[in-house]
């Protein structure tokens, strides 16, 4: 264990301080990058002001004047440069150094995507070049949008007005359905975007056309639909999805909007002043070992904080796995020794707990056996001892000896039905067989059947019953109960006492209560009167007989049919044992 928990603190350990040298060298690289330019001032600002003018004029002339007040606004240094790194604009002129990578390009021919909205081709929506519209197309398509929007809302449908970069109006309207059958009128192109939209027509087919691909006509929105009334050399007509096609579109529009947009430019950001702070962490060879020495320091706590904690960990584990081979080879008296409250300590005192309980059982288990030899011992001893006097022709085998050795066979025969009865109690396969039981008949019964004992015995047995009470019980076990109480008190009375048979119900419940007059039991001795084996005689000289096993075999009986039972008694008064079953179960 203790070798499999050093493994698991070492793989957690590991990947731990990988995983914090990896976020210290993407922060420490995220931090680096910003410090040199790499990214842009908050909002994307710069890079789209700058790309909306670059998209709106044929060249950078002219755009100091922006990227000193973008320069203000944010209070950085920025930088425009060509492709060659010539220098276009400098919000702080100055030989300052660039970093050594730009933070954009800005180029509204090809728009990042990641840092703005890109239309289709990653073209800026803002070049609009040959598509801006003249003042009266845009009188007369507002027109249009005012008509078309009355249409919407006529229609139930909610929508509103927006104008796009090249002046069109457009409407804007949860409803599909309603926007298209609306705004058919106002969707058609004006005269200037017919004359831009025909000559992006002939630089797109003249692409397709080198592809052997058939002509298309391309829409405002830039989408295209194929000339029905031409076809490929091959004849196959390509589909919407064609790569090649829209490839054409793009090359075309970048043909057309050249000349209308500003070239390709460099953009830095930078700290005022111009300054690019120097990094004080690089992966250098000399880093690399400082960081290696770093982990195996980290490594080698960590393997000694796990030894020391496993060590007092796994130390108690170790004590519970010897106290459980002692008990495995016999020493029912293992114990640990309980030091901790964790759950390694409640598990310690539940080790205890069992090794208690099991060596409670031995000891029971143990006397157990002791009392079933002793008590067959004697019958078996007498039985002997006459059939070797028969034999040596001491003793004739007459009818009084057949009698005693009957006697003591029976006695032996006794025995051992009753252990059976408490093994079958115990192991709970004591079957009942339940029915209507009269307990007038009951105590009749049972008087009536130990009256000849009682009259040789001098004791007056008497049975009474509070009317004619029923209820469900095994009549066999209902009488072994009764009986065997019967018998103890008729044992335990002396000449001239009486044992009292009484049956009363009392609520739901049915009570037969043996009371006699004999010696009584003392109070030391009361809780043990159920238990197997025991004789207030400790002497076990077996003078008033009996097995020892009635009384217990009372309780387990009892116990079955779902009732209690419990004795109470004065030394020198006499005895009361009293049985209480529920009517039914």
């Amino acid at each position: 264990m203790l070798a499999r928990l050093l493994a698991v603190s070492i793989v957690v350990a590991a990947c731990s301080i990988a995983a914090t040298a990896w976020l210290a060298v993407q922060t420490t690289s995220v931090a680096i990058q910003q410090e040199q330019g790499q990214a842009i001032s908050s909002g994307n600002q710069i890079y789209e002001d700058l790309l909306g003018y670059a998209a709106g004029h044929p060249s950078w002339d002219g755009v100091g004047t922006s990227v000193t007040v973008l320069a203000q606004e944010t209070g950085r240094r920025i930088v425009l440069t060509d492709q060659n790194r010539r220098v276009i604009v400098d919000s702080e002129p100055g030989d300052h150094p660039l970093p050594a990578s730009a933070s954009a390009g800005v180029d509204p021919l090809s728009v990042d995507p990641s840092l703005v909205d890109a239309g289709p081709g990653r073209i800026s929506s803002s070049a609009v070049g040959p598509y801006a519209l003249r003042q009266e197309e845009i009188a007369v398509l507002d027109g249009l949008a005012q008509r078309a929007l009355a249409c919407v809302r006529e229609r139930g449908a909610v929508g509103s007005i927006v104008g796009l970069p090249s002046g069109r109006p457009k409407i804007q309207s949860p409803d599909p359905v309603a926007t298209a059958q609306c705004t058919r009128t106002l969707n058609q192109p004006a005269k200037s975007e017919r004359a831009a939209l025909d000559q992006l027509d002939s630089l797109v087919n003249e692409c397709l056309a080198r592809q052997k691909l058939p002509p298309v006509s391309v829409g405002l929105d830039f989408g295209w639909q194929p000339l029905a009334a031409q076809a490929s050399p091959s004849g196959v007509v390509p589909a919407q999805t064609d790569q090649r096609v829209q490839d054409c579109v793009t090359t075309g529009r970048h043909e057309q909007l050249t000349p209308y947009v500003a070239p390709a430019a460099l953009l830095f950001v930078t700290s005022p002043g111009g300054a690019v702070a120097p990094s004080a962490f690089d992966l250098s060879a000399g880093n690399k070992v400082r960081i290696g020495l770093a982990v195996g320091g980290v490594l080698l706590v960590t393997i000694l904080v796990t030894v020391l904690a496993g060590r007092r960990f796994t130390r108690p584990l170790r004590a519970l796995t010897a106290a459980a081979q002692r008990m495995r080879d016999g020493d029912v008296t293992a114990q640990v020794r309980v030091r901790r409250r964790d759950e390694i300590g409640r598990l310690a005192g539940a080790f205890n707990d069992m090794a208690a309980s099991r060596a409670q059982v031995e000891r029971l288990r143990t006397d157990l056996i002791s009392d079933i030899a002793h008590e067959l011992r004697t019958p078996l001893s007498n039985i002997r001892g006459w059939l070797e006097a028969t034999q040596d022709g001491v003793s004739e085998a007459d009818e009084a000896l057949i009698a005693s050795l009957l006697e003591e066979a029976m006695l032996l025969h006794h025995i051992i039905d009753d252990l059976q009865d408490l093994a079958m109690a115990d192991a709970g396969t004591l079957r009942l067989h339940r029915e209507a039981v009269s307990v007038r008949e009951l105590v009749g019964q049972v008087c009536a059947a130990h009256r000849a004992r009682a009259d040789a015995a001098g004791v007056s047995l008497v049975g009474e019953v509070d009317g004619d009470v029923e209820l469900a019980a095994d009549p066999v076990r209902l009488r072994q109960i009764v009986d065997n109480l019967v018998t103890n008190a008729v044992r335990h009375t002396g000449a001239g006492g009486t044992v009292r048979v009484r049956g009363q119900l009392e609520g739901s419940v049915v009570t037969v209560a043996v009371s006699d007059t004999g010696t009584g039991i003392a109070a030391e001795d009361l809780p043990h009167v159920f238990d197997r084996f025991w004789r207030a005689e400790k002497s076990r000289s077996r003078q008033t007989g009996g097995s020892g096993l009635g009384l217990a075999i009372v309780k387990k009986l009892v116990e079955a049919h779902g009732g209690t039972v419990g004795a109470e008694s004065v030394v020198g008064e006499g005895s009361r044992f009293w049985v209480r079953l529920p009517l039914s179960r």
